[in-house]
Formats: structure tokens, C-alpha cells, sequence
């Protein structure tokens, strides 16, 4: 049966996580919180039925990837960096930003599956691009939000076993019960445009357009978000996971322009169901210009089959994209590969 492994993780991943969850939230309510959910500036309104299309259309739409792909980890720098930026790729969203003497990582993933069982979801096809042990200490840890391919709590609780001074870990309202159980660290929870200083460098949790949930009994109850991170180097931005909205230009009005922005540009088909959640490579390209970064990388792809496309139909679509915005002021873009 073609793709059984991704039909399995659409359709009856969401059942089989019915009893995983975190707490959630209880605090005063806003206007993207009701006192118990969070939610979008832009309306979401997806069904069960929705959810059971897409599952099934996985059976016989959804592009074939390879079982695994050879690849050469590489070493990073484990003296600290004062001057420039350092950026390493490790896989999927997660990156070491070593900046102003800071290591910093951002939604590190280093388990087989993106998934609570080690049996089922998601399953990498490729090593991460540096060894768990071979990355140097880590100050700060980003969350964008709880998904599992976003939040990995083993990899969460081996970085902290492995390091003498506990890292700092920041993420969205609601997250404190979860991140309490893995391990002697610092976390805090961030609303939108809420921030912590560590070392003259200011990091900012802001907008994006996505949604939370580690099981069906929880979703909505933490928030999601993306980073800003204001370095002596100019200011960064990590999107985590968004889909296209007015947070991004405005976002780029408060606190850009940016030095450099990572994107994601995977994940998006079918458009009908992953619009809402996730960026094409053409709405990327639109995100790099209105946040006004100077250089872009383009994140979360090839390392998970999340949904539909082909493991490179994100990097066509993107030529595709620059090449139609060459005659826009385009900036550069990059690719985690």
C-alpha cells in the first residue's frame, strides 16, 4: 500500500495521541485567549471529516520518499563566537545560531520519529547534521511550539543531562508543566511580544499564524509562536511554523529589518488542508520581503515526510518562487540542505 506509513500519521496519529497532552494554560484571558484556548487573528475551521480526507487522499497523493539518505555530519565550532554569526544546520527546524558568545538552538529534534511512541509517526530519513554530542554547550533553547516535531522531550532531556550549567529554555504560555519534568533548566513561558535578556541579547516571542496540540484532548491550550532575537549583529528571526498572515510585515515593521530570517518552505500540500498552518515556498518569498531580511534560509523540509509533496518539490518550488521575484529587490536566500 503506497504511503501507509504517512496515512497512519495523518489519519490515526491524532487517535493514537488522545491521551498525550500537556495542562495547558489558566491565566487572564486576551484577544487570542479565552481563558482556555488560544487562537488566530485569521479563523481556523477544520473538521474531523477534513482531517479523515486528508488521511485517506495520503494513500494515493501523496509523493514517495526515500527510506534513508546518507549524509556526513559535520563538527561546529565549540569555542564561543564574539564576532559574526555562526548558523549550523542539524536537521528539519533545528539549527545551533551562535552569536554575541551565545549557543543557542532552536526546536531540537534529535529523536528517530517525530511522534510519543518510538513504533509509529514520522520517521527521519536522514542523521541530524551534527551528533547530540558534539554540539557545544547550550545557553538557550527556542520553542516555537508543542508539536512533536518541534518539541522532542528526549532530546529536551538529554541536552540537559549532558551539560553542567542547565540551559534556558523559552517557549509559549503553557508549556511550564511539560518542560518542568525533563530536567534541572531554566524555562519560562512567553505570551506574544513578551521577552527575556540574557547577555545584551533580547529574545522576543511574537505572532505567527499556527496552532498547538500533543493530543487531541489538548489542543489549543498552549501557544504557539516564532523568535526574534535581537543580537549586536542585527536581528534575527526564527519562524518555527507559521502560515501566511499580516503578523509577518508587521512583525518586520516592529522589529525588522532583519540580518537574517530562517523560513519554513515545507510541509504544505494539500493546500486546502496546510495553507492555514504552513508557508509554501511562493508565500516564503513574500514573508523574506515584508519582514525585510537581508538573507533567508529556507527551513523544515527533507528531514520528515509531514504531508503531500515530494522531499525536493519544496526546492523547486522555491527556485520558482525566486526566480519570479528577481526583478522585485529580492534579497538572498539560502537553503538548509
Amino acid at each position: 500500500m503506497k504511503n501507509a506509513r504517512l496515512f497512519l500519521t495523518l489519519l490515526l496519529g491524532p487517535l493514537l495521541m488522545s491521551c498525550t497532552f500537556s495542562h495547558g494554560f489558566k491565566g487572564p484571558t486576551s484577544d487570542h485567549f479565552d481563558g482556555t484556548h488560544f487562537s488566530n487573528r485569521q479563523p481556523m475551521e477544520k473538521s474531523l471529516g477534513d482531517l479523515m480526507q486528508l488521511g485517506w487522499g495520503s494513500l494515493t497523493k501523496a509523493e514517495k520518499w526515500p527510506e534513508w539518505i546518507d549524509i556526513e555530519p559535520q563538527k561546529v565550532p565549540q569555542a564561543r563566537v564574539h564576532s559574526g554569526i555562526s548558523l549550523t544546520f542539524v536537521n528539519h527546524a533545528t539549527f545551533l545560531l551562535q552569536v554575541d558568545g551565545l549557543n543557542i538552538l532552536t526546536d531540537p529534534v534529535y529523536s528517530e520519529r517525530v511522534s510519543p511512541f518510538q513504533w509509529a509517526g514520522p520517521k527521519r530519513v536522514h542523521a541530524p547534521g551534527v551528533a547530540l554530542a558534539d554540539l557545544p554547550p547550550i545557553d538557550v533553547i527556542l520553542i516555537s511550539h508543542n508539536h512533536y516535531d518541534h518539541l522532542d522531550e528526549d532530546t529536551l532531556k538529554a541536552l540537559i543531562a549532558k551539560q553542567e550549567k542547565p540551559p534556558l529554555i523559552l517557549a509559549g504560555l503553557g508549556n511550564e508543566p511539560l518542560l518542568a519534568t525533563l530536567g534541572n533548566s531554566d524555562h519560562r513561558d512567553l505570551d506574544w511580544e513578551e521577552g527575556v535578556t540574557l547577555d545584551g541579547v533580547e529574545f522576543l516571542f511574537t505572532e505567527c499564524r499556527h496552532r498547538s496540540g500533543r493530543g487531541m484532548a489538548d489542543q489549543m491550550t498552549t501557544l504557539w509562536g516564532s523568535f526574534v532575537i535581537k543580537t549586536s549583529e542585527g536581528n534575527l528571526y526564527f519562524a518555527g511554523d507559521t502560515g501566511y498572515g499580516p503578523h509577518l510585515k508587521e512583525t518586520g515593521d516592529r522589529h525588522g529589518p532583519f540580518a537574517l530570517a530562517l523560513l519554513p518552505i515545507g510541509a504544505y500540500e494539500p493546500r486546502w488542508f496546510m495553507k492555514d498552518v504552513h508557508l509554501n515556498p511562493e508565500e516564503a518569498v513574500m514573508a523574506h520581503r515584508e519582514l525585510g531580511s537581508e538573507f533567508s534560509i529556507g527551513i523544515h523540509f527533507g528531514t520528515f515526510q509531514l504531508t503531500y509533496e515530494a522531499i525536493d518539490q519544496p526546492v523547486i518550488d522555491l527556485n520558482k518562487a525566486l526566480a519570479a521575484h528577481a526583478n522585485a529587490g529580492m534579497r538572498q536566500w539560502g537553503l538548509a540542505w
